[in-house]
């Protein structure tokens, strides 16, 4: 039986200001639990928010590049729950009157573009962290994070894969980086998502019931919660059996996501206008002060890199992909203005190391002035290609410079063409069947001389003076 899935996402992401929403309070990652605490934050009696512009600027920043309607005029609203980490019974949001809505963003899969809509939007503030403890019956929680704040970004059910969905949760994170607005780190929990997910027969414009999976901080848990519980729903209703509508958290571990609470469990958050916070105002001129101070954004830069440095479409959004990999590239070209040979080496050798040490580009030994140094000395003929890859390895291994690891190895490009040519006559010599072929026209038999003279030099020998060489010896 026939099912398609009908995905949106809701993300939240951490605004880097220096003080929290409300109060004063700092929001440096990793500080000692509930030192970054205080009466507003904390929600004590007597106490009054007053909330920080810098976090309406950023938020209006991501509303301007994901193509959202900002309101000129947005409410503060409480969502009323209890749990533990929310030290004030309430959490300050927005609601029926956001800061922004009805944008989008556009994303490519599969060589297919297709525009994803974003519903709303919004400011609101972040609850604590609760720590369980492994060998007992106890939690902790730290109200370090209570208070600091974040943009909710709501999507349209517009995906229908999963790779949809990572790929525009990667386009989100990305402009967030390019706004310098948040780190997007998932793992330490500033980039967060949860998918609402159904699945209907294709072509019903009926949704299906819906399940929110929530635990996903990392693309890859993303895409493995979304794929399992496709697989689990299409299950049930080939079954002829219903799905619960539920909240279910992604278990990494068994690859497989579990109940944590149904509909009948869920909460009716009451919410009303915080009066203790007057509305935001955003006038015109504010709103277009923030649209001109916008940078440069990753479909701007890959469109630039196009006509810039004449790179395919493919290479250029490769490159913009991440903002610290654009970076990296443009950095590279200041000392090597060679724009393809550049986006050839960091897509293939640099984002294998990339891909390596999972902690981005910043975690890879090799700087952007070194590998441009690597590549000059493969241009000028002191190394070969096949050369330059295994230095560029120790280079990733161990930070040393090109021209360091070159000598050290001896691994300097043999150009000299009388040694060359006495060793190729040695080669021609011990072959004579290849020999002949080569001289009754079978060209191709070459690759085999070349060969033959890079395993006798272990690879330092010119390929190109290699060729010639061994074209004018086989020639008379």
């Amino acid at each position: 039986m026939e099912f398609e899935a009908v995905i949106g996402l809701e993300v939240h992401a951490q605004l880097l200001t220096k003080s929290k929403i409300f109060c004063g309070c700092a929001t440096t990652f990793g500080a000692p639990p509930n030192t970054q605490t205080c009466p507003v934050c904390l929600g004590l009696p007597g106490v009054l928010p007053v909330l920080n512009r810098k976090a309406v600027e950023f938020a209006l920043k991501m509303a301007l590049a994901t193509n959202c309607t900002v309101a000129p005029e947005s409410v503060f609203a409480r969502k009323n729950y209890f749990y533990p980490d929310l030290p004030k019974g309430y959490q300050i949001s927005q609601y029926e009157l956001p800061l922004a809505e009805h944008g989008y963003l556009d994303i490519t899969v599969d060589s297919h573009s297709k525009r994803i809509g974003i519903t709303r939007i919004h400011l609101e503030e972040d609850a604590g962290k609760l720590i369980h403890s492994p060998s007992r019956p106890v939690s902790f929680v730290d109200f370090n994070r209570t208070g600091v704040p974040l943009i909710e970004i709501v999507s349209e059910p517009d995906m229908r894969t999963p790779e949809e969905a990572v790929e525009y949760l990667k386009g989100l994170r990305n402009i967030l980086l390019y706004l310098e607005i948040c780190d997007g780190n998932m793992e330490e929990g500033s980039l967060r998502c949860d998918a609402n997910i159904s699945l209907r027969r294709p072509g019903s414009a009926e949704l299906g019931v819906k399940t929110e999976l929530k635990n996903m901080n990392s693309f890859r848990f993303v895409r493995q919660a979304l794929e399992y519980e496709i697989r689990r729903q299409r299950a049930l209703l080939s079954e002829g059996r219903e799905i619960v509508q539920e909240t279910r958290l992604w278990d990494a571990a068994k690859g497989q996501t579990f109940s944590m609470r149904g509909k009948e469990e869920a909460h009716d958050y009451r919410y009303f206008p915080d009066p203790d916070l007057v509305p935001v105002k955003v006038d015109a001129e504010w709103l277009e002060s923030i649209r001109r101070g916008l940078p440069e954004l990753p479909a701007e830069r890959a469109a630039r890199f196009q006509t810039e440095y004449g790179l395919p479409t493919a290479d250029a959004e490769v490159l913009t992909s991440d903002k610290a990999l654009a970076d990296y590239f443009e950095t590279c070209l200041q000392d090597f203005p060679q724009p393809k040979k550049v986006a050839n080496w960091i897509m293939s050798e640099l984002m294998r190391e990339v891909k390596k040490e999972e902690a981005g580009i910043d975690a890879v030994q090799v700087t952007p002035r070194a590998l441009a140094r690597l590549l000059a000395l493969v241009d000028r003929g002191e190394i070969s290609g096949k050369i330059a890859k295994s230095v560029f390895d120790e280079m990733a291994a161990t930070g040393k410079d090109p021209e360091a690891i070159i000598k050290e190895k001896g691994l300097v490009q043999i150009s000299d063409t009388a040694a060359l040519e006495a060793q190729a006559r040695e080669i021609i010599a011990a072959h004579p069947k290849e020999t002949a072929d080569y001289r009754a026209g079978k060209t191709k038999v070459m690759g085999f001389f070349v060969g033959q003279l890079m395993k006798k030099t272990k690879g330092q020998a010119n390929p190109k003076l290699a060729n010639e060489i061994f074209q004018r010896l086989l020639s008379e």
